[in-house]
């Protein structure tokens, strides 16, 4: 069964965000959008290239009015440790998300359990605390800040709009479709 449009399950757990260690649950990602990006392991190789992207990119989320969480299997603890070592994880200001009960990880489907490590799993999260959309990637394989980006607006957008859905590649001020039996057949 899909979880999308389903509601984020409950859950409790400790954040490394602007030098402080913060509680983050289910309701704190109510009333705004909210991106979770669960990468494998702090002191890694691509995980850091994906979170510096999302910190070069982070003033965009913000102006859309979305928190970004990253989260991985480690201590809030240890996220802090490669956030004081690390030049590029130095650069983030989102929060840091610790999940080492993997709570988090089994409740978005993304643990890898013999591992005891998460997959690369990308969620948006509407203000009624829903999940809109999910990419789940092997760990392989990194992601694109800039296309996250895109993606949100789009969700945005079709939240806000009724009746319209965005096409393959829509970006903010191009056109969208109106779904009716006049399209059927002639896209």
């Amino acid at each position: 069964m899909s979880i999308i449009n389903t509601q984020v399950k409950p859950f409790n757990a400790t954040a490394f965000h602007n030098g402080k260690f913060v509680p983050v649950s289910n309701e704190t990602l109510k009333g705004k959008w909210s991106v979770i990006v669960f990468y494998p392991a702090d002191f890694t190789f691509v995980c850091p290239t994906e979170l510096e992207d999302l910190a070069d990119n982070y003033a965009e989320f913000q102006k859309l009015g979305v928190e970004v969480y990253g989260v991985s299997t480690d201590t809030h603890f240890s996220h802090k440790a490669w956030h004081d070592t690390s030049e590029a994880i130095g650069k983030i200001r989102y929060p840091l998300v610790g999940d080492p009960t993997a709570t988090l990880a089994r409740n978005f489907d993304v643990l890898i359990e013999e591992e005891g490590l998460a997959l690369r799993g990308t969620f948006v999260i509407n203000p009624e605390g829903q999940i809109k959309l999910c990419e789940i990637h092997d760990n392989g394989i990194g992601r694109d800040a800039k296309e996250l980006l895109r993606k949100v607006q789009a969700a945005q957008y079709v939240a806000s709009h009724p009746g319209e859905v965005c096409p393959a590649k829509w970006t903010p001020g191009a056109e969208t479709l109106k779904p009716s039996l006049d399209l059927v057949g002639k896209i």
